[in-house]
């Protein structure tokens, strides 16, 4: 019954997605000034010979032994789904804008004022940004590249939080007279941490390598052609690409033949800072907290897409056709509707858990049967809810629901086998 109601409803879909966007709209007073875009993809359990949307790609769950379908969703700021589109497996993030800005407009509610869109940094390309402005859309998204020679704006810079509560500093750069874009200046210590461990962990790795091919140099029976020692450094550059770009590496010789190899940090090549990224906006606004705050509801469709593909069974995929597959994702969406209708609802009375934890929250309540027999040899059953935990009345007095499902109930089973 479900199988083929979610065939029914796949039918119905732009239908179906035009009107929840509306009917969202009016019923909690939105706008839609933001809207955000992000994609995810999915993999599949079996071969998938003959489908046209199941490709081999690059995994987000690192499963590259698996066929994948991508996930394009776009939402609003408060996390309702606007429209959705799936795309085959080797589509890159990338190449999907254009298709997606078609159907927007028909999707958001605003009509006086285009929406402010927000995206990630593997979608923000040089062509789309254009492609944005071309159409009337203004931007914020991560910079896909670190500035050089920049200057930032202002004496102090402003500490806030991010969505995770760690600290960050955020600062306006000076804009250029040839820059069209306005960058903001983001300096986590978090990310700086992770991205100083990460700097390590393939520094050192890297160095063992050249420790070890040192040592073949010089030892009796090790590589000593010059030219094998250095087919030997490019593998070994190769693989520790984002650490090789800093290393100067020299290999002295004799007559073709290698006698060492020595090697240090470059100062050739700026070493970037760690836990610096750059916001990059087509907004004339020049305040900081204002531009963080549009960033940050990216944070929004992140925590969809992780509800979708974790709570809401979305990985992995067992269908063995393409309507069927498109139809078990979409059903999916349906069902996210519905929870981020009580997240917004929750958030509006401070209560900002994630999905999964209102779920485990509920759960505390039970329903317990018990069962008896009387001296007529009847079997009495007895249902009751247990009493909601003090968290639980929290989300029942949120969202104006009853805490008490329904009272006890008896039943008297009559006797079988007479």
């Amino acid at each position: 019954m479900l199988y083929k109601a979610a065939m029914d409803l796949y039918g119905l879909k732009d239908e179906l997605e035009k009107h929840l966007s509306v009917k969202t709209n009016e019923l909690f007073d939105l706008d839609d000034k933001i809207i955000l875009y992000d994609l995810t993809n999915t993999y599949f359990e079996g071969r998938k010979a003959l489908s046209t949307i199941a490709q081999f790609g690059r995994s987000k769950e690192k499963r590259s032994d698996c066929k994948l379908v991508v996930l394009a969703l776009v939402t609003n700021a408060e996390g309702f789904v606007k429209y959705s589109r799936f795309f085959s497996g080797d589509t890159t993030d990338c190449t999907t804008l254009t298709d997606i800005l078609t159907t927007l407009e028909s999707h958001t509610g605003t009509r006086e004022a285009k929406p402010i869109v927000a995206l990630d940094a593997g979608i923000a390309t040089e062509g789309n940004l254009a492609l944005l402005k071309q159409k009337g859309y203004d931007y914020v998204c991560v910079s896909r590249t670190k500035l050089k020679d920049y200057k930032l704006a202002g004496s102090d810079p402003i500490t806030l939080m991010d969505n995770r509560d760690n600290p960050i500093e955020i600062r306006m750069v000076d804009k250029k007279q040839e820059d069209e874009d306005t960058f903001l200046y983001v300096h986590s210590q978090q990310k700086a941490l992770k991205e100083a461990a990460m700097k390590r962990h393939y520094n050192g790795h890297m160095e063992t390598q050249l420790t070890a091919l040192k040592a073949s140099v010089v030892r009796k029976g090790g590589v000593k052609k010059y030219e094998k020692v250095m087919e030997r450094i490019g593998r070994i550059r190769q693989r520790y690409s984002k650490a090789a770009q800093y290393y100067d590496i020299v290999v002295t010789q004799d007559n073709g033949t290698a006698t060492d190899v020595t090697w240090q940090i470059t100062h050739k090549k700026t070493i970037p800072e760690d836990g610096v990224y750059f916001l990059r906006t087509s907004l004339t606004e020049r305040n900081e907290r204002t531009l963080w705050k549009i960033y940050n509801t990216l944070s929004e469709i992140e925590a969809s897409i992780r509800t979708l593909k974790t709570d809401l069974n979305l990985r992995p995929v067992f269908h063995k056709l393409d309507k069927t597959t498109e139809a078990h994702l979409f059903l999916g969406i349906l069902a996210y509707n519905l929870v981020a209708s009580i997240r917004y609802r929750l958030k509006a009375k401070a209560i900002h858990h994630d999905w999964r934890n209102i779920v485990r929250i509920m759960n505390t309540q039970k329903l317990v049967v018990t069962t008896m027999k009387n001296d007529k040899q009847q079997t009495i059953m007895v249902k009751a809810c247990s009493q909601p935990k003090a968290q639980t009345m929290e989300i029942y007095n949120a969202l104006k629901y009853k805490p008490m499902p329904y009272h006890r109930k008896k039943f008297v089973l009559p006797q079988t086998g007479i």
